[in-house]
């Protein structure tokens, strides 16, 4: 009868997945995700250019959540970007993460108002959001940089 040697036994699916993860975390960012990227950073300034030409009047009512709606959405972005460089990127999850960071922060702004914190509460989702977006700005300049 013959030992069984572990060293020599066939890997598991686990250990592929491991391997395909780890080449493609290592791949460059391809031609299709540079267009997706291009045409992001295009709609951004085109959004952000009408936005300052036209002036919005936001509604009393929206005004608290909006700056703390837009820092979450902020950091979904950095985060989908970094996923993008990383070679993880799924649009369903930016999706879910974009809408659900801001409707958490919108709810959690709403709560403190109730208890009639909300500016303490509307801070901390601001340092909370800040931390998250500087640690993502940091991964991003690691993975552009090398440094």
């Amino acid at each position: 009868m013959t030992k069984h040697d572990p060293a020599k036994s066939v890997p598991s699916q686990i250990d592929a997945d491991a391997v395909d993860a780890e080449a493609t975390a290592d791949a460059p960012v391809t031609t299709a995700h540079g267009a997706y990227a291009i045409a992001a950073l295009v709609a951004l300034v085109a959004g952000v250019a009408i936005g300052t030409v036209a002036g919005p009047q936001v509604p009393a009512v929206v005004a608290p959540y909006l700056p703390i709606a837009v820092v979450a959405a902020i950091d979904a972005v950095f985060g989908g970007v970094r996923a993008l460089l990383d070679g993880i990127f799924d649009a369903k999850v930016f999706v879910v993460s974009f809408v659900f960071n801001v409707l958490v922060a919108a709810l959690i702004v709403w709560l403190g108002d109730q208890l009639g914190v909300g500016t303490q509460l509307s801070t901390a989702i601001v340092v909370v959001l800040g931390i998250r977006i500087f640690g993502n700005a940091t991964a991003l300049r690691r993975r552009l940089f090398g440094a």
